[in-house]
């Protein structure tokens, strides 16, 4: 009986010690894992909130770059990393559409928990070098039209929206486009930049530097509607093709089993830095992106991934590509 009046307390106490220690969180520096190259859709606003979450944890927030295998590698390492609050995934759309593309050793909906959403967007961008023939989105698909499997365009890997995107013309175009696969959209931008490829779809993020610099010159959006920030840049709809919109989002994700309190105090930092600065939105701004929508609790952004999960179900089907 002693014995078991002991084990009871030491659990009891180990139980305590947990809570006490969610409670105390965080007490030494955090990593926000990026699973793709610097530069890239998921790294800029890692970057840009970092610090801002650091004033608030009064704890380092550094940012690591985890590339590979279509985000694959870094969303692996989080997963298999410590459940308390101190290695978080960045993450974005290449988690759900990993889903239906490519075989994963985790299930995201069950091995990650969610967070809170850090932005809504940016879009997908068809550039091509500023040394380009191609003035406008019809020279560009009359050459590929003519040329055929001998047009190529940077993407970020497979079942990437890059590469979805691509499939996606191919089929309703009727062209052979080849999608050449980059660790992420900064590297891709800088191939479309170095005239290394002869196109890229791109983030907005990786290649808003290049069109200022005027290394790159940008032919389409895959939005419903222009952007204030690249207004004389047409949408595809506006093209001749409608449905063919792909734009992202990014939130932070955390392993499963992170203690509620853990998720409770992370999300209450992501949302007053989001929030409780006039510049975040500012900053935001010139990438496409948007502040997420209120209230952005871990509920919501679990409710907000199931649906993109829909979503991408539909435009893996319409894109002509084969989902796994």
């Amino acid at each position: 009986m002693k014995l078991r009046c002991v084990g009871a307390a030491l659990l009891a106490g180990l139980i305590l010690a947990g809570t006490a220690r969610a409670e105390d969180y965080p007490t030494r520096p955090i990593t926000l894992v990026v699973s793709f190259a610097p530069g890239g859709l998921t790294d800029i606003p890692a970057r840009m909130i970092a610090p801002d979450l650091q004033a608030r944890l009064k704890q380092p927030v550094v940012v690591e770059n985890k590339p590979g295998a279509s985000g694959v590698i870094g969303t692996s390492y989080v997963i298999h990393a410590p459940a308390d609050g101190y290695t978080l995934l960045v993450s974005g759309i290449s988690e759900v559409q990993n889903l239906f593309y490519i075989k994963v050793p985790y299930n995201v909906q069950t091995d990650l928990a969610t967070v809170a959403k850090i932005a809504d967007g940016p879009p997908l961008v068809l550039a091509v070098p500023a040394s380009s023939p191609f003035k406008t989105f019809a020279d560009f698909i009359a050459y590929a039209k003519a040329n055929p499997a001998k047009t190529n365009m940077a993407t970020t890997g497979p079942a990437t929206s890059p590469a979805i995107a691509v499939s996606q013309l191919n089929s309703v175009a009727g062209t052979q486009i080849v999608p050449v696969p980059y660790n992420g959209s900064g590297p891709a931008a800088a191939a479309v930049a170095g005239a290394q490829v002869q196109a890229g779809f791109v983030w907005l993020p990786s290649v808003s530097g290049m069109v200022s610099s005027g290394q790159v010159r940008l032919l389409a959006i895959a939005t419903a509607q222009r952007l204030p920030v690249i207004k004389e840049v047409p949408t595809f709809a506006e093209l001749g093709f409608k449905n063919f919109e792909h734009s992202a989002f990014v939130g932070l994700l955390a392993p499963r089993g992170t203690p509620a309190a853990v998720i409770a105090t992370l999300n209450k930092a992501v949302n007053d830095a989001v929030t409780g600065s006039a510049t975040f939105a500012k900053r935001l701004e010139p990438f496409g992106m948007t502040l997420p929508a209120q209230p952005n609790t871990p509920e919501s952004y679990h409710e907000f991934m199931a649906d993109q999960i829909d979503y991408q179900r539909k435009l893996a089907a319409l894109s002509g590509a084969a989902p796994k």
